[in-house]
């Protein structure tokens, strides 16, 4: 049995829901800075850390926002209270002196890019992952989403950095009249093995 007390798991996993309505309750600056202060101490590779965040809260970045997204995401990307677009930078190997000082670790990506590439990739998803439960931590629901226009997204928000978007969420405080029943989920068996 879990060691974490049943509202914990609750909030993290059994309750928490992925949200498409919101209520008009703003989010604040200091709950996402308490979000990303919980985030970043989950593990990655070396602590390579490649994830980076852009809120994305005003209105006029919002509407520029809803342009890059699939219609069926526009209406709860644009009532979202916050919608964070979750990158992976690729220029991650030059804060490894830094974050991993025990050795050279940035000469192990010295000209592989497919290697910078599937380590931002697989790192900063697994980042985003610790995001999600962050966010559910400080009270927050979320609304990941695919269905959006990468390119546009790099170039109206990431233009002039080494960023490229993985995914975005909605964050802000869910309307649970506006859930849909919850779908079924793989059971051990069916998802796992052991050997």
């Amino acid at each position: 049995m879990s060691t974490l007390p049943k509202p914990t798991l609750d909030r993290l996993f059994f309750e928490a829901r992925t949200h498409n309505g919101w209520t008009d309750r703003p989010v604040s600056e200091a709950t996402l800075r308490e979000l990303h202060d919980l985030c970043r101490w989950g593990p990655t590779s070396a602590n390579c850390s490649p994830l980076r965040v852009v809120f994305v809260r005003s209105r006029e970045a919002k509407e520029r926002l809803v342009k890059c997204v699939m219609p069926g995401n526009a209406e709860k990307t644009r009532d979202a209270p916050v919608t964070a677009i979750l990158a992976h930078d690729l220029n991650f190997p030059e804060t490894l002196p830094r974050l991993f000082p025990h050795t050279d670790a940035r000469s192990w990506f010295a000209g592989n890019q497919p290697l910078i590439e599937m380590t931002a990739f697989r790192n900063g998803s697994m980042q985003g992952g610790y995001f999600i439960l962050a966010a559910r931590a400080v009270g927050l629901d979320c609304g990941p989403m695919s269905g959006f226009d990468a390119e546009a997204i790099n170039r109206d928000f990431l233009a002039g950095t080494s960023w490229t978007v993985n995914f975005l969420c909605n964050l802000g405080y869910g309307d649970h009249a506006k859930l849909f029943p919850r779908s079924p989920r793989l059971s051990f068996d069916e998802a796992c093995r052991i050997v």
